[in-house]
């Protein structure tokens, strides 16, 4: 092989030269790769101070956007000082001290970073900005009671779903005020409404935002008044449901005949001041924020005559030891790994192995290969197993309405109700097989969407329950849940239902007549436990490890209506997976088995 292989292309020789290269340049770019480093660490570390400026300013302004004073700041404000490492003081306008993470008696820096006002300076909607304007997180009088946001949300869906029938996806949002959004999926405002869609019952302000919008209307009045701009009732007539902040989302209505852009001009700026006088009593003063400068001298590099010497000195020794370590290491690694190229040169089907000599990297990569090879054989095996179960799960089904709908057109049977029944039934156990497979194939792919939300495991345990008790009565099983406390998950609830539905049909299955089926939650720890007993009939210990593995049923002689697809368990394990938890299973035969979930738990919403 050796007299075969040009010299210049050998493995050995190659190496030489790169390690040269390498010794060489790296040597040489030593000191530009230091310089460049430092500026770029101090240019980050400046990025990073301005984005903690920001984000103190951002928390700070939410403070006071959401209390009517600064009273209970300090706790805030020294974990802010904590995490960024610097001083934090709010300073109200008369130069009092509202809050200081500093020792009483240290002097202020002699500029002000930013003013903390609410009404005046927007930092949350555009991140690392600060925008002239209202923060959308004061809501003050526009704050919608319960019952206005229970109908809202019903109108905000039926408007979603009128959306969906005309081909336009929409997200539905709340926001702080209560009030549901419509807006594309990526957040932002939908440009296109359908007309079907526009029956302006969304848009009509509630009963609190109709109060609301009179107070502001009259505090605006006196303004108009004295500009001469003469205005339709009401001058808010409308809502944009698209729009989250509050300052846009109100709309002004039409004004009587006169200068429109002018008038329009007018009128927009005396509401504007007529808003921030209304929300002034729901807001913290305004206050000046002072921060800690910290900065720390650059550190320079120079590279004097003395440093070249010592420079050039080592890279003469790191090129020699580097040639004669390369030479020896390449030689002893040129030898296992021709065994390894013979070895993958060989074809698939004979699965070759390689045998391992040493326990360095190249002994390693060997043993991965020899592990690839069995896994690759293992999965092969799996293949084909796997398309010839989905190749029997489909042709039962239609070969039965294949069958019947020949036997039909031949004028054999007549297609009574009785006949379309059991033809429908065979369709929807085809459609169960693809949904199946669809939810696996998005699981494999990374692609199973979530929507997490708060959600109360006993709650969940007692849908899932009402959702199983007919098919639980109809069997003879007794179907019942329990919880321990009021544990709370961050999960998508569909999702959620679907794996413990799949669990419970699957104990329904297994359970007699007179048996008993549990659902219990439970915290233990930061997690919360689920868990799904039965009475049934248990599963034989060599069969348990194969539990959640495709199409594998405990009797092979089962059909897919007495003993399931098979794939009922691999979607609650991939379910669970992508919530961040586990599944297990544990069974004693002749007992009746136990399916635990074991997720991260969650906190309850704010607001409930």
């Amino acid at each position: 092989m050796r007299s075969g292989i040009p010299l210049r292309k050998r493995l050995l020789v190659r190496l030489l030269i790169t390690s040269v290269l390498i010794a060489v340049c790296s040597v040489a770019a030593t000191a530009w790769l230091a310089v460049e480093t430092t500026t770029r660490a101090l240019r980050e570390e400046q990025g990073q101070v301005l984005a903690d400026d920001m984000d103190v300013l951002n928390r700070l302004s939410g403070y006071a956007a959401t209390h009517p004073d600064w009273q209970g700041i300090e706790g805030t404000l020294r974990e802010l000082s904590d995490r960024i490492g610097r001083r934090i003081a709010l300073i109200a306008t008369d130069r009092t001290v509202i809050a200081d993470s500093a020792v009483p008696g240290t002097p202020l820096p002699p500029r002000a970073a930013a003013t903390v006002d609410p009404l005046t300076i927007d930092t949350h909607t555009d991140r690392g900005a600060q925008r002239g304007g209202i923060d959308p997180r004061v809501v003050g009088p526009y704050r919608l009671p319960a019952a206005e946001r229970t109908r809202l949300d019903r109108l905000a869906e039926q408007r979603r779903e009128c959306f969906a029938r005309n081909g336009v996806d929409a997200t539905v949002e709340r926001t702080r005020s209560g009030r549901p959004v419509l807006t594309d999926d990526d957040g932002s405002a939908l440009d296109y409404v359908p007309l079907e869609c526009a029956d302006g019952r969304l848009n009509t302000p509630t009963a609190t935002e109709e109060k609301a919008l009179g107070e502001l209307t009259e505090r605006a009045r006196t303004c108009l008044d004295e500009h001469g701009v003469d205005f339709h009732e009401p001058l808010f007539p409308i809502v944009d449901d698209r729009d989250r902040n509050m300052d846009t989302r109100y709309l002004m209505g039409k004004l009587k005949a006169q200068p429109q852009q002018r008038a329009q001009r007018q009128a927009r700026a005396c509401v504007d001041r007529a808003r921030r006088a209304q929300l002034d009593p729901y807001v913290a003063p305004a206050a000046d924020l002072f921060l800690g400068v910290g900065d720390r001298p650059a550190v320079r590099f120079d590279l004097s005559p003395a440093n070249w010497t010592k420079v050039l000195g080592a890279a003469g020794l790191v090129l020699a030891v580097t040639v004669a370590v390369t030479a020896v290491v390449a030689t002893r690694l040129v030898r296992p790994l021709r065994a390894l190229t013979a070895a993958a040169q060989q074809p698939p089907e004979r699965h070759v192995r390689v045998p391992v000599t040493t326990r360095d990297e190249t002994g390693i990569l060997a043993t991965a290969f020899n592990e690839l090879t069995e896994r690759r054989a293992r999965l092969e095996a799996q293949r084909k197993a796997m398309v010839s179960d989905i190749a029997h799960e489909l042709r039962s089904p239609l070969t039965n309405i294949r069958g019947w709908l020949e036997v039909t057109r031949d004028g054999v049977v007549d297609p009574d109700p009785a006949l379309l029944a059991s033809l429908h039934e065979e369709a929807l156990v085809l459609q169960r097989v693809i949904d199946d497979l669809q939810d696996l194939a998005d699981a494999d792919a990374g692609t199973l969407r979530l929507h997490r939300e708060p959600v109360r495991a006993d709650e969940l345990l007692d849908q899932v329950a009402a959702a199983h008790r007919v098919a639980a009565d109809a069997a003879g099983v007794t179907l019942r849940t329990t919880a321990r406390g009021t544990p709370w998950l961050d999960a998508d609830p569909v999702r959620m239902r679907q794996a413990l539905g799949n669990l419970v049909s699957n104990a329904l299955r297994y359970t007699p007549s007179g048996g008993t089926v549990t659902l219990a939650a439970r915290r233990d720890g930061d997690d919360v436990v689920l868990e799904v007993t039965d009475t049934g009939t248990g599963i034989a210990p060599e069969d348990l490890p194969h539990v959640f593995d495709r199409f594998w049923r405990a009797e092979k002689s089962r059909s897919r209506r007495t003993g399931g697809s098979g794939l009922g368990l691999p979607i609650v394990r991939h379910l669970l997976a992508a919530h961040g938890g586990t599944a297990e299973a544990t069974s004693e035969p002749g007992t009746g088995s136990v399916f635990t979930l074991r997720l991260p738990g969650g906190e309850p919403p704010k607001d409930t």
